[in-house]
């Protein structure tokens, strides 16, 4: 698979961009239905002999729109596009998302953002896709301007998971209660959080558990307070861990964190640039009367671990 072109703006295309097949969406999470919809992308491209080319949005709208409202984000944008170019994808545009840009009327969206430098020669959306100002383009303003601009548009159902609409909204609420099993589900693989190790209050190491202290990106969606089964990449390599997030009642702490101690692991981890992938909750989080009850709670997490890890996928 060659190596995905990606640039930031449309007006940084390449000069000699041609016509292509593309997709546009925020695309956080890069779920089943992401993954629908762009895998249906880059097999019409194929089938055209044009490239694939994602089209999405940086920051997350809402944060322009409504300052402060930024939702949790499921993937953060290199991890979104390495998901994306996993999909097959030829090409990503970033567009950089501000409140000039949100003006733009849907007519102005297309031309602007897609007929001058992109070329599509089909769009494929879906059926919840909205543009423009205001939201104000739909579905069916996409196919009217398709018309007059020459490309074709076709829309896709939205993706379901038993009785719930696969949604990145859907995904964040499962996080934010801790059902990783659903979550998982949904994303089709385990939600992942991932950021820099540094120091906490050493505090795990007194008890005989060691824990990395993480330090995700700012808005990443952090599951709920409890202890964890899940797996911690370091310098690319799976390693079993308790994961626990919260603000460690036992000790009255007041900072919410998210440590893990890795199972058969000696070493110094701090700097590392990790990845925690949350595979079940363990149980919730509970404030112990003394470091004995919470050693001997420990202990249960790590079998309960074990045991988790070792089922089947």
């Amino acid at each position: 698979m060659s190596k995905m072109l990606r640039w930031r703006g449309v007006d940084n295309a390449p000069a000699d961009w041609g016509r292509c097949v593309m997709s546009i969406g925020q695309y956080d999470g890069v779920h089943l239905g992401h993954q629908t919809l762009i895998g249906e992308t880059v097999r019409q491209s194929v089938e055209r002999g044009l490239p694939a080319l994602v089209l999405t949005f940086d920051p997350h709208p809402r944060e322009v729109l409504k300052p402060g409202s930024h939702p949790p984000i499921l993937t953060p944008l290199r991890r979104k596009a390495e998901l994306i170019e996993q999909c097959g994808v030829d090409a990503l545009c970033v567009v950089p998302f501000t409140r000039d840009f949100a003006r733009l009327s849907p007519q102005e969206f297309v031309h602007e953002a897609l007929i001058a430098r992109l070329h599509p020669a089909k769009v494929i959306v879906g059926e919840n896709f909205t543009f423009g100002n205001k939201a104000a383009g739909t579905v069916e303003t996409l196919a009217e301007f398709g018309s007059t601009f020459g490309f074709e548009t076709e829309v896709l159902p939205l993706v379901n998971e038993g009785p719930h609409t696969i949604s990145s909204t859907f995904i964040r609420s499962c996080v934010d209660a801790g059902d990783m099993r659903r979550a998982s589900a949904a994303l089709g693989r385990p939600h992942r959080i991932e950021g820099l190790v540094v120091r906490g209050d050493m505090r795990g190491r007194g008890l005989g558990f060691p824990t990395a202290n993480l330090r995700p990106p700012m808005y990443s969606a952090i599951p709920a307070d409890g202890v964890y089964a899940g797996w911690m990449t370091v310098r690319g390599e799976p390693r079993a861990a308790s994961i626990s997030v919260g603000t460690n009642p036992t000790y009255s702490g007041t900072e919410r964190r998210v440590e893990s101690y890795l199972l058969d692991f000696e070493g110094d981890l701090y700097g590392e640039q990790v990845q925690v992938d949350f595979i079940e909750r363990i149980r919730p989080m509970v404030k112990f009367s003394s470091s004995e009850e919470l050693i001997t709670e420990i202990e249960r997490d790590v079998v309960a671990t074990r045991t988790i890890l070792d089922r089947p996928a």
